[in-house]
C-alpha cells in the first residue's frame, strides 16, 4: 500500500520512511504543505502520516484540504506533532484525523497505529485477505498457499496484495505502477510484466489453485481454478 509521509524534519523522515518501507509499505515523502498538495493531486494514497509543524502551512490546513475533496474523505490520516496538549489533540481529531501521535514516539507504535486505522470499516486494510487457496496477512507481510508460506520479494508481495484485495475483479495495469512505486523509484518499461511472471512461477511451484490472468489492454486478475478442476 502506498503511503504519503508529510514531515519537514529530514532526519526523522528518513528514520520513519526506512521503518515503513521495511514494514512493506510503498512510501512518498513531502517536506512541506505545498509538496504534500502536489503529491495528493496525482496519487490516491492508502494513508497519510502528517506532521502538524510544517514550514509553509500548518498540517491541519493540509488535512482540511484533503477532507474537502471527494477522494480524500476516506483516506486514513495519522497526525504527528510535538504539541501534546488535550486541546491540540481534540482540534486535530475534530478536523478529521483518524489518530494522533505525540513526538517522540516509538516507530513500532506508529506502524501499529497505521495498520489499525487502515483496518477500520469502509477502508482497505483487513486482518486477513483470502481468495481460493491464497491468504495474506498484511500486518505480517505473510502470503500462504493452502497454509504453506510463499516466499515473495517486496514488489511481488505488493502486487499480490493489490490483486487479492479486489479478486476476482481486475487490477487495472495503468494503476499498478502508482500503487507499487514511489516517485523516487525507477520503473523499467517491463517491470510489472516481470513481477507477474515471477509470481506465476512461484504460484505454480507451490501448487496453488489460484492463477494470474492477463486481460490484454486492461490489466490482471486472480482466478480460482479449483472449482473448474472439481467440475471436470
Amino acid at each position: 500500500m502506498r503511503i504519503l509521509l508529510v514531515e519537514d524534519h529530514e532526519d526523522l523522515a528518513l528514520i520513519i520512511g526506512d521503518h515503513l518501507l521495511r514494514a512493506g509499505f510503498v512510501l512518498d515523502h513531502a517536506g512541506s504543505a505545498a509538496a504534500a498538495a502536489a503529491c495528493l493531486d496525482v496519487v490516491d494514497y492508502g494513508g497519510v502520516v502528517l506532521d502538524l509543524g510544517l514550514p509553509d502551512l500548518d498540517g491541519l490546513s493540509v488535512l482540511a484540504r484533503l477532507r474537502r475533496e471527494e477522494r480524500g474523505r476516506q483516506v486514513p490520516v495519522i497526525l504527528l506533532t510535538a504539541r501534546g496538549g488535550l486541546e491540540d489533540r481534540v482540534k486535530g481529531l475534530n478536523a478529521g484525523a483518524d489518530d494522533y501521535l505525540v513526538k517522540p514516539f516509538d516507530l513500532s507504535e506508529l506502524e501499529a497505529r497505521l495498520r489499525a486505522v487502515l483496518r477500520r470499516p469502509g477502508l482497505r486494510e483487513s486482518h486477513v485477505l483470502r481468495f481460493g487457496d491464497l491468504t495474506i496477512e498484511p500486518a505480517a507481510l505473510s502470503v500462504r498457499v493452502a497454509g504453506a508460506v510463499l516466499d515473495l520479494a517486496r514488489k511481488e508481495y505488493a502486487l499480490m496484495e493489490e490483486m487479492l484485495r479486489v479478486a476476482p475483479a481486475i487490477v487495472i495495469k495503468d494503476n499498478i505502477e502508482d500503487r507499487l512505486y514511489s516517485f523516487e523509484e525507477p520503473v523499467t518499461p517491463n517491470a510489472i510484466e516481470a513481477i507477474v511472471s515471477r509470481l506465476r512461477r512461484k504460484l505454480a511451484a507451490a501448487g496453488a489453485r489460484v492463477r494470474i490472468d492477463t486481460l490484454r489492454g486492461l490489466g490482471y486478475r486472480l482466478s480460482d481454478r479449483g472449482t473448474d478442476a472439481l467440475d471436470k
